[in-house]
């Protein structure tokens, strides 16, 4: 099981922190970091800057939001930093949600499974240097006049090389969407995940690779959570219950949260429905209070040395195959300080063989 490492969806400001965390993640052999993108900084243009920092280390978009863009503007940004990186980048896509892509981008939140699927195909065509030619529900190339097109478009052949080893990754939570993932992409990314209930994720990632004939015996399962070394994991716990109190009240409507949803699933209905109930009637304060120790606990990888490692080794067991490291610390300096260390409980996790 491998590690990778983030950026958070926040401003970005600390631009030499932020390089020093990227440096001391290669230095270290971690194998990827990840941008992300909600209403603050895109997810691509980052990687831009710090790859040219580094040299071995992998860089993913940890999501690039689907529909903000055109899917041949997609397919070339990630061609153009898959050249530039030497192969070192990765294209991870997710649906968002209404609030961001309705809010933010003015532009509808409708049937994201669908779009999704349709940017994958375009990338992919245009990743294996095909003529684009495509009619799908969403996107028409080229654009035909009964669609508002000139009748002037032409089926172009991409002028960049072909990249056919780009891989794309999806963000996924809910079952359709974690089909859809096993059928089209290189790897997951994922999330509210517990690892005692890891079946209700990767079964179905499973189910829709087989449902097309995909072998996916390469497949990259990607999940994590935060890494807290401690004597006192409870005092941890409550330090991490605004946070969950948010995911699972605010990062969504009533009617779409996918992270609500998926801890659900996973045995914490009352909890979920009960939380975000209170976030939307506006007590934040008790939306806070009601977060379980237990959910956090169960989301996260806290207790001491040997408690950690044992529930490492319990994602790995599960499927892990990159575990997506939450490190700990206030500014991106102090998590680079702290990285070294989580290094090393991983190299104890995988120097026992995974039970079958």
């Amino acid at each position: 099981m491998r590690i990778s490492v983030s950026l958070h969806r926040l401003a970005l400001t600390d631009w030499p922190g932020v390089t020093a965390w990227a440096q001391e993640a290669d230095r270290l052999g971690v194998h990827s970091l990840w941008t992300a993108e909600a209403w603050a900084h895109d997810a691509m243009t980052p990687i831009a800057y710090l790859a040219a920092k580094t040299e071995n280390l992998k860089f993913g978009t940890g999501i690039t939001q689907v529909g903000t863009r055109t899917p041949a503007l997609v397919a070339m940004t990630s061609q153009c930093l898959w050249e530039m990186s030497n192969g070192r980048f990765i294209l991870g896509l997710g649906s968002s949600g209404p609030q961001v892509i309705e809010g933010w981008h003015g532009i509808p939140f409708r049937k994201p499974l669908a779009r999704t699927r349709e940017l994958v195909e375009v990338c992919r065509k245009i990743f294996n240097g095909e003529v684009l030619e495509y009619d799908g529900e969403f996107h028409h190339m080229p654009l035909p006049v009964e669609l508002g097109g000139s009748g002037e478009g032409k089926a172009l052949k991409p002028g960049a090389p072909p990249t056919p080893d780009l891989p794309i990754y999806i963000a996924s939570l809910g079952p359709k969407n974690l089909q859809m993932t096993g059928a089209v992409a290189d790897g997951w990314l994922g999330g509210s995940f517990i690892p005692e209930h890891a079946a209700l994720f990767i079964d179905n990632i499973r189910e829709g690779a087989a449902a097309v004939g995909r072998d996916i015996s390469h497949f990259d399962y990607a999940v994590g959570s935060s890494i807290h070394v401690t004597d006192d994991p409870e005092r941890v716990a409550e330090t991490m219950k605004p946070d969950m109190a948010f995911r699972l009240g605010a990062m969504g409507s009533k009617a779409h949260n996918f992270y609500n949803d998926a801890y659900r699933r996973q045995g914490f209905a009352d909890e979920a429905m009960e939380i975000q109930r209170l976030w939307l009637s506006g007590d934040r304060e008790a939306a806070r209070k009601a977060v379980p120790t237990e959910l956090v606990l169960s989301t996260n990888v806290i207790g001491d040395r040997q408690q950690v490692i044992d529930r490492l080794r319990l994602y790995k067991d599960a499927g892990v195959t990159t575990f997506r490291a939450g490190v700990p610390g206030e500014s991106f300096g102090q998590k680079a300080e702290n990285l070294g260390a989580i290094m090393d409980l991983m190299r104890e996790v995988n120097a026992e063989p995974a039970k079958a």
